[in-house]
């Protein structure tokens, strides 16, 4: 007898409560973020969240893992940080997106790889989350005493053995706040149209964006999340398979008011540690982005001064990542050349400076 799409999907797919969840292991990052960008940018959040469920949908079904589907982090951080106007957020995202799907057909993801090293993508890490550190200052500053208690609710849930929840919560809390005073709003589809929120911007922050943002996905998104995949499912899914997953994306979703997106390493890694097993956490996770996206207009009133604990509670996660590292003096300054310059320059002076060192290295190992 045939067997039905629907069984077949009941197959792949089977039901366990570790993937019910796992599904918050991804939205730990992304929920923090995107909100972020739609109370502080022209994006409209409706149309993001729309992006994100029906990707975790889609890759769930295709991959039948939990794979991660995440903001890039550097442009939506640059944005936050207003280092990128909106319409340069796009133009960078489509960027990305193009270069990775090239790279990802070509193959040319493993020699890029062996040219940014690892230090430098740190780097980059620690520069976003010092500017989003800034951004967060500068929004706290605005209301000390909601942020103190949001500062005392984050330190809670890091004290009680969940750093990585505590931006999760902290959301929470927010959205609870602006439900109490604002009420939740009717439910309300958002208006398929193209470039919702504005077209593209194509300038040189862009291009330092893109840039950033290639080191960034290159090293922790398709490289790290492939070796993931087969450590923690035994599952062989190739960095150039991965790229092309996440420029195809990108250049579907930037276009419909999406934000640009990747296959974090992180988000993978946070799907699994909540109990997470197959691409039925993705389904779930899809199917509550979609419903947030109805009401997404719940968040509009999100006190800004709670937005700023947020942010710096993602920028602790993303630090503590950053920090990682035996190479802290070149990781370092970069965060300060972001601060005092901008991310683009602190990514070419980094590569620069850690080119001429393994340069000479080698050269070393050769005359000993």
């Amino acid at each position: 007898m045939a067997v039905s799409n629907l069984e077949r999907v009941d197959e792949r797919l089977p039901f366990a409560v570790g993937d019910l969840t796992g599904a918050l292991g991804d939205s730990v990052t992304v929920l923090p973020l995107v909100v972020a960008l739609g109370a502080l940018t022209p994006a409209s959040l409706a149309h993001v969240l729309v992006g994100f469920g029906g990707f975790q949908i889609l890759w769930g079904l295709r991959y039948d893992l939990p794979l991660s589907v995440e903001p890039m982090k550097a442009l939506a951080g640059l944005a936050i940080a207003g280092a990128l106007s909106y319409a340069e957020l796009v133009a960078a995202g489509l960027l990305a997106g193009g270069v990775l799907l090239v790279m990802g057909a070509t193959g040319a993801l493993g020699r890029l790889q062996r040219v940014i090293g690892r230090p430098v993508v740190r780097g980059v890490q620690f520069a976003v989350a010092l500017l989003l550190v800034e951004a967060g200052l500068d929004l706290a500053l605005g209301d000390p005493q909601i942020a103190v208690l949001g500062v005392c609710v984050a330190g809670g849930v890091a004290l009680a053995g969940f750093p990585r929840a505590a931006a999760l919560v902290v959301l929470a809390l927010g959205t609870l706040w602006t439900a109490l005073l604002s009420g939740v709003p009717a439910p309300a589809l958002p208006a398929l149209a193209a470039f919702p929120s504005g077209g593209p911007t194509l300038s040189g922050a862009a291009l330092e964006g893109t840039l950033a943002q290639l080191a960034m996905t290159v090293g922790n998104a398709a490289v790290a999340t492939s070796l993931l995949c087969d450590d923690l499912f035994d599952r062989e899914v190739s960095p150039d398979r991965l790229a092309r997953s996440m420029g195809g994306m990108s250049l579907a979703a930037v276009p419909l008011g999406g934000l640009p997106m990747c296959h974090g390493s992180g988000g993978l890694a946070g799907k699994y540690a909540f109990g997470a097993r197959t691409g039925t956490a993705n389904v779930v996770l899809g199917v509550l982005y979609l419903a947030g996206a109805l009401v997404a207009g719940l968040w509009l009133a999100f006190p800004l001064a709670l937005l700023g604990v947020l942010l710096a509670a993602v920028a602790a996660q993303l630090g503590r990542v950053a920090l990682d590292t035996d190479h802290l003096p070149l990781v370092g300054a970069m965060g300060l050349l972001a601060l005092v310059a901008n991310v683009g320059v602190a990514f070419l002076l980094g590569l620069t400076y850690w080119l001429v060192r393994e340069r000479r290295a080698d050269g070393n190992s050769r005359t000993a």
